[in-house]
């Protein structure tokens, strides 16, 4: 189709309605039976990396996935011998390549194996080991290959820490804290299973001429420089065994993890403290019967966290039913189809009611006098439900408030306890986080044990946005104290060229594809200066082809903001910031990018190798967060060492440009009316 050929508004609205039907019969034919959707979630080879290591050290050689994911990693080898962590990503990884070495080695493959010579021959072109972050070098400790004492000390005596203690586990992320337990005891103990054959290749010098220290130039009289000394003295009351009363802090330690443990056997619905959880309790003398290890054990078999493909093996870091469901239920609102696929929205409503999160979380420890009530991103993770999900799935569940149906199901009574929750998880300043409220104690961001990304979890644009939008999709406008602080936060926020930071998606397309609805729906005045100047930015970074595209790298470098390859995703939120806007002299900009997806659909979805979304989006939190003098460079230092951790979300690429041509409809109409 030749995109600059005028279509009248019939002949535009004929494509849209035929896209639409297509995407939603191909929704409809993948829904699980249970009721929910959910896409595969593409991250980088250390997770398949760190379970055959992990396989190795916990003694399980004959597990019948080993093959598999060892299969998985070869087939990841890019060209230059690396491993990256997203799809297109200008140069490799050195933490992906060097854990994805150290597992093919212990599978058995020989240092001299073109595979690994080449994998070398890159390591060391980085500057080999000296250049991995805090995690790879647990890795290599448990193999045997790093000395613990030379890893980021981490005393499980921090389990005794009070709330009000900078250091209190509930200071750090979610994600973070759940990593962390696991890690103390692992920290404490100091075990390794040595491989059969020892990386003696990646030391060339030797071992003892090796220099372990971290790669930051970390000056003087700073809280780094402290940190550092700490670690250090941690370490040497460790080894002459100073510390009193560590075995009662191991145990409760142990006692928290096993407390923690989802229904599905996993922890905290992601791959770190899964993985370090079934090591700390191995080396504690859990049998493989026994009933946590087990479950765990067994969750690797369960094929919604693991799949294969061509005999190759891969394990999710982590699975997004709930996230998945609602997206897709709100594609079908948007595109007018809630009637005609009656019976798959009422197995998805029913589902989604079914897996209301009512457990008092570790978010309780800081918010009381609230009853839990929210949605989590996972199948199980009662201990860990999110803002984010618990916005959507309001939005989505406010179109059927009013259905006998639901009422006779206590729907009421559910909204009313996510939104209750919700508005006591606003943060100080305004806006919302991911899993919990003012957490953003820069300090910890100091401590070695931080340098793999984000420690912390403070509030972010695209959550706020979210939680605003259903707010406003529930009746609230901006003279409500509580949106009324948002939006202030959202303003704040802002880019000067008027885009916004996407935490949570790929990038600045994404941060105002969130903030630009949100800002309607309670109400903006989307004729604003600052509303103008954020349709401009999209306008103004169109591809050549019709679409929008953004790199991962824009986390890394600002000047790739609103640039990248034409992807299908950022093409639909870069449509649903216009379609907000819903300016008339948009309407070519806005045809165009809708021929781009109608011309690029293929089977009813879209092709989208792209990440387009994010765990750990590479030091943004420094945007947030006051980490003061200094720390930027270092960060900066740091990033070549850890370029953050990107997800392919599978549905994104599905249900994003459904929401995107349901919604263009509308405008389309609108304009059609007007004439």
């Amino acid at each position: 189709m030749n995109v600059e050929t005028p279509l009248t508004l019939q002949a535009m609205d004929d494509i849209l309605r035929g896209a639409i039907r297509d995407g939603l019969a191909w929704s409809v034919s993948t829904q699980h039976p249970d009721g929910y959707w959910v896409g595969r979630l593409q991250t980088n080879a250390c997770m398949e990396a760190e379970w055959i290591l992990a396989l190795h050290f916990l003694g399980l050689h004959d597990h019948p996935h080993r093959q598999g994911l060892k299969l998985s990693i070869l087939r990841g080898q890019r060209e230059d011998g690396s491993w990256c962590i997203y799809h297109g990503a200008p140069g490799g990884d050195i933490n992906a390549t060097v854990e994805s070495y150290a597992a093919l080695r212990s599978m058995g493959m020989a240092a001299d194996d073109p595979v690994l010579a080449k994998a070398r021959a890159w390591i060391f072109s980085k500057g080999g080991l000296r250049n991995v972050r805090v995690f790879t070098r647990y890795w290599l400790a448990l193999i045997g290959e790093w000395p613990w004492e030379r890893t980021p000390n981490i005393p499980p005596e921090v389990i005794r820490f009070p709330l009000w203690f900078p250091f209190s586990i509930y200071n750090f992320a979610s994600w973070a804290r759940a990593t962390l337990m696991p890690i103390a005891v692992l920290s404490a103990r100091r075990p390794s299973r040595p491989l059969t054959s020892r990386l003696d290749e990646l030391f060339p010098e030797g071992r003892d001429r090796f220099d372990y220290s971290l790669p930051k130039k970390i000056r003087p009289f700073t809280w780094e420089r402290f940190f550092m000394g700490t670690d250090a003295i941690l370490h040497g009351a460790q080894t002459r065994k100073l510390i009193p009363g560590r075995e009662a802090a191991i145990a409760r330690v142990l006692e928290w993890v096993i407390k923690h443990q989802d229904a599905d056997g996993a922890w905290g619905g992601i791959q770190p403290p899964w993985i370090y959880s079934l090591l700390a309790l191995h080396i504690e003398g859990y049998p493989m019967g026994h009933p946590v290890m087990a479950k765990g054990l067994a969750a690797l078999h369960d094929p919604r966290w693991c799949y294969e493909t061509d005999g190759a093996v891969n394990i999710q870091a982590s699975v997004s039913p709930v996230w998945d469901t609602v997206l897709t239920l709100l594609a079908m609102e948007d595109c007018e189809a809630l009637d005609e696929h009656a019976e798959a929205v009422e197995r998805a409503i029913g589902w989604l009611l079914d897996n209301e999160v009512r457990h008092y979380g570790d978010w309780s420890q800081k918010v009381k006098g609230v009853a839990p009530g929210g949605w989590a991103f996972e199948y199980a993770n009662q201990f860990y439900p999110d803002v984010d999900d618990t916005a959507v799935a309001l939005i989505v569940l406010a179109k059927h408030r009013h259905d006998p149906k639901w009422q006779a199901r206590g729907i009421d009574a559910v909204i009313g306890r996510a939104v209750n929750w919700v508005l006591a998880m606003q943060c100080r300043g305004g806006g919302w986080a991911a899993f919990d409220r003012d957490n953003d104690a820069a300090i910890l961001t100091r401590i070695p044990f931080s340098d793999f990304g984000e420690a912390l979890d403070p509030p972010s644009v695209d959550v706020t946005a979210h939680v605003l939008e259903a707010l406003g999709v529930l009746g609230y406008d901006w003279h409500h104290p509580a949106v009324e602080r948002g939006v202030a936060f959202l303003r704040k926020e802002q880019e000067t060229d008027g885009s916004w930071w996407g935490r949570w998606g790929v990038n600045y397309v994404y941060g105002t594809s969130a903030a630009l609805p949100a800002l309607k729906a309670v109400g903006e005045d989307m004729r604003a200066d600052y509303i103008t100047r954020a349709a401009d930015w999209v306008i103004a970074h169109q591809n050549t082809d019709g679409g929008w595209g953004e790199t991962c790298g824009s986390y890394m470098d600002r000047s790739l903001a609103g640039k990248g390859d034409s992807t299908a995703s950022q093409t639909a939120w870069a449509l649903m910031s216009l379609l907000a806007v819903g300016r008339p002299g948009d309407r070519t900009v806005v045809e165009t990018g809708l021929r781009y997806l109608s011309s690029r659909q293929n089977g009813g979805t879209w092709d989208e190798a792209e990440y387009t979304g994010t765990g750990f989006p590479g030091y943004g939190l420094g945007r947030h967060i006051d980490l003061g003098q200094g720390v930027e460079e270092n960060l900066g230092q740091s990033i070549e060492l850890s370029r953050g951790f990107m997800i392919n979300y599978n549905l994104y690429r599905h249900y994003f440009p459904l929401m995107a041509m349901g919604r263009a409809r509308k405008y389309l109409a609108r304009l059609g009316n007007e004439a």
